[in-house]
Parts: C-alpha cells; structure tokens; sequence
C-alpha cells in the first residue's frame, strides 16, 4: 500500500462535501470553550474522543450541536477555519467547498455575521497562506422548518457575492428534500447553486426529490441511488457528481465495514463519484485518510483514485483555468 499512499498524496484535489464546523479537533474545542468560559460535559480531550462512537446519524448530531456551543466570537470561526485548511492542505488539497450552518449558531444567539465574517475572512487567509481556492455553501437544517430556512436567507442577502450556494443537511429521515422545494426555488432566484443531502440513511425517493424538485447541481451522499436501478442510470447519464464520504458512512454505520462501501460499485457503474471527509473531527479521518482506506478496503487502481481526483475538480465550482491545469497534473501523474 505503501505506492498507494505515496499516489494520493501526489495527487491534487477538491474536498467539496465539508462541514467546517466537524473538522473542530477535541483540542481546539477544549482551548475555545476556556476561551469563551463555555462548560463542556468533557474533562478531557480523551474524554471527548470517547464520546465520539456512534450509532447512526442521530447520535452524532447530537454532540455534534453540543461541541458547536464553544464557537462564540468571529475569531473562533476564523480559528476553526485555519485549522481546517491547515490539515487539508497537507492532503495536496487545492480547492475546497465547504458548508456551514449559520441555523445552528444563530438559533444559539450567535449572529449570522459573526459567524460567516470569522469563516470567509480563514478562506481569505488560507488561500494567501496555503494557496488553497475555496467557496462556501450555506446549509439549512432540514430538522427545522422551511419558515426557520427563509429566514436564513433573507440574513444572507448581504452575502450573497461570497456565498456560492444553499445545501442541505442534518437529520435525513422524516424531512424529505420537499420540504424545502420553495426555500431552494427562492435561492435559485437570488442566483445562488443548489446542494443537497440525499440516500444517505434516506431512501431513494429523497434522491429523486432532490433532483426534480431541489434542481440539485451535486448530490451530497447518494449511496442509497444503488437500490433503484433507473435512478442509478438517470445519475450516470447525467453526471450529477456525488460527493461520497467512506470514513463517515463507516462510523454512522451505514456501511458495516469499508470492504461493503458501495464506492467502487458507483464507479463502475459510471456514477461521478468523489472522495470526501464531512466531519472529519468526528469520523477519524482527513480527505487523504478517506482516499486511502477505501482504496485499502476495495482494492481501488491508482487509475480509480486518480478518477475520484479529477472528479472533484470538475464538479467544484472553481476558476476554469486552474481547472484545467489542475487535470493536466493529475494526467502527468498518471504518465
């Protein structure tokens, strides 16, 4: 494995599917919460990773709403976005595009400024800094009404220019892609990019929604497209980039072990598949870490990671220029 390790480390790439507010390391929350004087029920760094073992989605969620209440002042989103591009860029990262939950900080009595000020002013300085591109997406929380979700928009007019679009996440089953048609159909107006969560724990039919009513230009997960045949067709023949995150379907046990990951299966069925991280505080592993142990787990050819590679910056959203000079790279590895 030692050739594989060394290949993707030399391969450049996007992470396009990033929680920012996940990639909070146990050390940093501890050094945030005595920073903010927030009391954590964790004594320990230790202690946090133990709590880091989870069921299902839910439970996750759960500490990861409770880990968010240190992130009080715009330093501490710039903080946690520095830290973020910092370990990325040590994957050969070039370009990011990633979310944030402004619902989960403004319904804390965080303002919506504080926290996207603190974010773009890191993106700002990472890309100075690390030369690492970068857009962000604003998700809505799909536990929470569609009214709670126009809210959200409306306070990110002033934004509008450095936001590139909406997304979607948070608990999946019960509050089907629908629920949100009208807040998406609004945000698309306003020029902004649709993203959603979807066929994660979800069913099929929330990836359909997705796709008709959401007008999704990605699709966050998608495992579960595989048990609809004419869904999986419909996904290839279009090129709806699926943004796949191996190390976090192990941990949410939606997978049981990486060797049933369906990764390889979407690429041979010419799904446009890449590789990410999402919460990789949480899940255990960076965007090189989730490369590597899938290609461990189904025996991925340089060629299929060099694929997920290219994927990731053909689906981002970033300047066509580095684009293609981002692919000749990759086709030069590969030479």
């Amino acid at each position: 494995m030692s050739s594989i390790v060394g290949f993707v480390q030399s391969l450049p790439k996007a992470e396009l599917h990033l929680h920012i507010e996940g990639s909070l390391e146990p050390e940093l929350m501890m050094a945030l919460a005595k920073r903010n004087g927030v009391k954590l029920p964790f004594a320990s760094v230790e202690e946090i990773r133990r709590a880091y073992e989870f069921q299902n989605l839910q439970e996750f969620l759960d500490i990861y709403y409770q880990g968010m209440s240190v992130l009080q002042r715009e330093e501490d989103f710039y903080d946690l976005t520095m830290a973020y591009l910092r370990r990325v860029h040590a994957d050969n990262c070039r370009h990011v595009e990633i979310f944030f939950d402004p619902q989960g900080h403004t319904e804390r009595g965080i303002s919506f400024a504080t926290a996207i000020d603190g974010i773009l002013r890191g993106l700002a300085d990472g890309e100075k800094e690390f030369g690492i591109t970068s857009h962000l997406i604003m998700s809505f929380l799909r536990h929470l009404s569609e009214d709670d979700a126009f809210q959200t928009l409306e306070q990110s007019k002033p934004w509008h220019d450095r936001i590139l679009g909406v997304g979607l996440d948070s608990s999946e089953m019960g509050h089907p892609p629908s629920k949100f048609e009208r807040v998406f159909a609004a945000a698309r107006d306003m020029g902004l990019k649709s993203f959603a969560h979807g066929g994660e724990e979800g069913p099929p039919a929330y990836v359909q929604e997705c796709l008709d009513l959401l007008q999704v230009d990605r699709l966050d997960h998608g495992n579960r497209s595989l048990e609809d045949e004419a869904l999986t067709a419909r996904l290839a023949e279009a090129q709806i980039a699926l943004t796949v995150c191996p190390l976090s379907n192990l941990k949410l046990c939606v997978v049981d072990d990486l060797q049933n990951h369906p990764l390889k299966v979407m690429i041979d069925k010419g799904l446009k598949v890449t590789i990410n991280s999402d919460d990789p505080s949480y899940f255990g592993g960076y965007l090189n870490d989730n490369y590597i142990a899938t290609a461990e787990a189904l025996d991925l050819s340089k060629e299929d990671l060099a694929l997920c590679a290219r994927n990731s910056i053909t689906a981002s959203f970033m300047d066509a220029g580095r684009q293609k000079l981002l692919l000749a790279e990759i086709d030069g590895l590969l030479a």
